[in-house]
């Protein structure tokens, strides 16, 4: 009988190997989609933005995937305690990495429409300072998920109200433009769109930094600040 059940014990190891490994796969994917977004926005790289348009399908099939997984092996599995929280972490990471990939997409249409119009490069200098900002964020809330480490996950959160403050200064010096410069109202509104996007893509890197949290310290710290979160880890 137990080597029934250290069978059965090694095959669901398997399993949850195998959805973590997929996870890490899709993370991947959407941060290189992200990437090459920023790529084409810094170069206006028309063609560029069209093969992120077109990759991002691979995205919805991977969560799509993935999700299914998940069902399969808590119908089959049962899974308790930390096992059925890393099933819930994943099943909220998937949607978030998916979500990365949407804002992604978002990035390459609005330069296909910036390349197509007029207006001094010096309006998405902020943007693209931004952009380096978030892809960081990104890379390090998936280096926390591949790592579970619980603080690392929660250093990277902590980064997201500065996303928030460069999306306002963003906001702010586009809006000059656009008074100085009513011709530019079209392009100016493209370029809000990517800086919501970016702001955006942070949030979803906090998100996942969270989902880190909870599946380590067994804590939900969704909707609380920076502070609130190091002391549910603390137990403070």
């Amino acid at each position: 009988m137990s080597n029934v059940t250290q069978h059965i014990s090694r095959q669901f190891d398997n399993e949850l190997e195998t959805i973590r490994s997929d996870v890490l796969a899709m993370g991947g994917l959407a941060e290189q989609q992200f990437s090459d977004a920023l790529r084409a926005l810094t170069e206006f790289n028309v063609s560029g933005a069209e093969m992120v348009r077109e990759n991002e399908a691979r995205l919805n099939a991977c969560e799509v995937s993935i999700d299914e997984e998940c069902v399969t092996l808590l119908a089959r599995r049962q899974p308790a305690a930390g096992d059925l929280r890393f099933v819930m972490a994943v099943i909220k990471t998937i949607t978030d990495l998916e979500r990365i990939g949407d804002e992604a997409d978002k990035i390459a249409r609005m330069t296909i429409s910036l390349a197509e119009k007029s207006g001094p490069r010096s309006y998405y200098i902020g943007i693209n300072t931004m952009g380096a900002f978030v892809r960081e964020m990104v890379r390090d809330a998936l280096n926390a998920f591949a790592r579970m480490d619980s603080q690392e996950a929660l250093t990277t959160a902590g980064k997201e109200p500065e996303s928030d403050q460069q999306y306002g200064a963003i906001l702010r010096q586009l809006i000059t433009y656009m008074m100085e410069d009513p011709r530019s109202i079209s392009s100016i509104i493209d370029a809000v769109w990517v800086a919501r996007a970016l702001e955006r893509i942070a949030d979803h890197a906090r998100n996942i930094c969270e989902n880190v949290i909870y599946f380590v310290e067994g804590k939900d710290v969704r909707h609380i600040s920076i502070e609130q979160m190091e002391d549910r880890i603390k137990g403070r």
